[in-house]
C-alpha cells in the first residue's frame, strides 16, 4: 500500500489499482488527475478538509467513488451521496477496510462549535485521526499521520499524543498553516516522540510517498 502526502490534511492510498483519498480540502492543489477511486474519507466539515470542487474533480473521472464522513459533514454537502459513518464502525470498499474512532474535532475555543470527526484506520496500517487527538483503543499502530500545526492544538499535544499511540512509524500531516520553520521544528518534535519509542519518522514533504 502506497501512502502519497498532499498539500495539508490530505491524504492519497493506492493499493492493488485502486485509490482511496482522505480529506480534499481547500489547502490542498486540486485533484484533477486521479482515476481509479473507490473511496472518499473526509473526518469532518471544515473547508480545510473537503471542497466542492475537490469532490466535483475526484467524482468526474470515478463517478462511482464512495463517501464517508460523519453527520456534519452529511449535512454541510447535501448535494453529495455520503455514507455516514461513526466511531466503532468499519466499511469495506475492496481492497480497502475503513475503520472509524472517535466522534468530535478537538476544541478550537468556547466560542466556537465543536463538530463531529472521526478517525480512520486504513488497512489495519495508516492511521489518520483527523482534527483530533483520538487514540485508537486496541490498535496496535503502523504508521500515524501526527496532525503538526492548527488553530486547535500546540506541538507539546502532539508529542504526547505520538508518546501515547507508539507508532511504528509516523510522517506529520496538517501543516500548511505553518511556516518553513515552523514545518521543520514540527517535524523535529515529533521525530523525537516516535524514536522514544523505537519508531521511525519520514519527514514526507508534499507530492512524497511511503510504502506500507
Amino acid at each position: 500500500m502506497r501512502v502519497t502526502k498532499q498539500e495539508h490534511a490530505c491524504l492519497v492510498v493506492e493499493e492493488s489499482g485502486k485509490t482511496l483519498v482522505v480529506d480534499p480540502g481547500l489547502f490542498t492543489t486540486a485533484l484533477v488527475g486521479l482515476t481509479n477511486v473507490v473511496a472518499i474519507v473526509i473526518t469532518h466539515e471544515h473547508a480545510d478538509h473537503w471542497t466542492d470542487d475537490q469532490l466535483n474533480h475526484i467524482l468526474e473521472r470515478s463517478p462511482d467513488a464512495r463517501i464517508f464522513a460523519p453527520a456534519g459533514v452529511a449535512a454541510a454537502a447535501a448535494g453529495f451521496d455520503i455514507t455516514v459513518v461513526n466511531g466503532g464502525d468499519t466499511q469495506e470498499v475492496a481492497p480497502f477496510t475503513l475503520r472509524f474512532f472517535g466522534e468530535k474535532h478537538a476544541v478550537i475555543h468556547s466560542s466556537i462549535p465543536v463538530v463531529d470527526n472521526v478517525g480512520v484506520l486504513i488497512n489495519d496500517a495508516l492511521y489518520y485521526p483527523g482534527d483530533s487527538f483520538t487514540v485508537p483503543e486496541g490498535v496496535d499502530v503502523d504508521t500515524l499521520a501526527v496532525p503538526v500545526g492548527a488553530p486547535w492544538m500546540k506541538i507539546g499535544e502532539a508529542i504526547d499524543y505520538v508518546l501515547e499511540v507508539k507508532p511504528r512509524r509516523s510522517f506529520a500531516t496538517h501543516e500548511m498553516v505553518l511556516s518553513t520553520a515552523g514545518k521543520s521544528m514540527g517535524n523535529d518534535r515529533i521525530q523525537w516522540a516516535t524514536e522514544q519509542n523505537g519508531g521511525q519518522f519520514f519527514p514526507l514533504q508534499p507530492g512524497e510517498a511511503i510504502d506500507l
